[in-house]
């Protein structure tokens, strides 16, 4: 059964999400009682309203990973949504969006067990570098890393501790815990934006997030001053990725 648009707008919202639960609990979901969380309703709205749906598979997509559900589970289900429209199936992009907040939940709670740098709390460049493989399943690779230089030589390394704290609290504050990025070396940081990031907003947001909270740790003499950032298109290959993380750092 299908949906058709209709003069009572208000309630094809709630039509849809029931249709959806339906369709998934007798097909592919494994626990029935699991199935609702709020992103559940975000996202049957905003594919009703034509609004862009990417930042909404997005953030179902990181409700399943924290949930424990499988990333293919959680597919099987989106596509029993689409169907529930009358689509085939969902679009690349929505899936990629997805399983991509799906795959910052898992590294949300993995990261711990990962390489971390103990002064900014960021996983480190080899970390950073395997994230970086998700974009290149579906090809080309979409999005862009933004470098982050904060350094300043010759700092002792308290200095260099505290600077690291104060760009790695504003960074995750700004992107999210779990989002890809990463401490690359010597002052500088890198962050993975994806294409439904609103790239000059969150710059802009990491600029007053950085210089509040060096204020606030009496570290503005650590940082750079304005701190130079740079967003570059990602590399048309993995390796080539792995390399400009490699070619960004600064000796330690």
């Amino acid at each position: 059964m299908t949906i058709d648009l209709g003069a009572d707008g208000a309630a094809l919202p709630h039509q849809l999400r029931d249709r959806w639960h339906d369709a998934s609990v007798a097909s592919v979901w494994l626990r029935p009682a699991d199935w609702y969380h709020p992103a559940v309703d975000a996202l049957a709205l905003a594919l009703l309203t034509d609004e862009a749906v990417e930042p909404f598979a997005h953030e179902l997509g990181r409700a399943r990973g924290e949930d424990g559900v499988g990333v293919g589970e959680t597919i099987d289900d989106l596509a029993c949504l689409y169907r529930a429209t009358g689509r085939t199936q969902p679009p690349t992009a929505v899936v990629r969006a997805l399983c991509e907040g799906w795959a910052d939940a898992q590294a949300a709670s993995a990261v711990a067990g990962a390489a971390v740098d103990a002064t900014s709390g960021l996983p480190n460049r080899p970390y950073l570098a395997v994230r970086l493989a998700e974009q290149y399943t579906i090809p080309p690779p979409h999005g862009a890393l933004l470098l982050v230089d904060a350094a300043v030589t010759g700092l002792p390394r308290w200095s260099v501790a505290v600077r690291s704290a104060t760009v790695g609290r504003a960074l995750v504050d700004t992107f999210g815990s779990g989002h890809p990025m990463a401490a690359v070396g010597g002052g500088v940081f890198a962050v993975l934006v994806r294409p439904h990031d609103d790239a000059d907003g969150r710059v802009d947001e990491l600029r007053v997030r950085v210089a509040h909270a060096a204020g606030r740790l009496g570290a503005a003499d650590t940082l750079r001053h304005p701190l130079r950032m740079r967003l570059v298109p990602l590399p048309s290959t993995h390796e080539g990725a792995v390399a400009l993380l490699d070619r960004s750092a600064h000796a330690d």
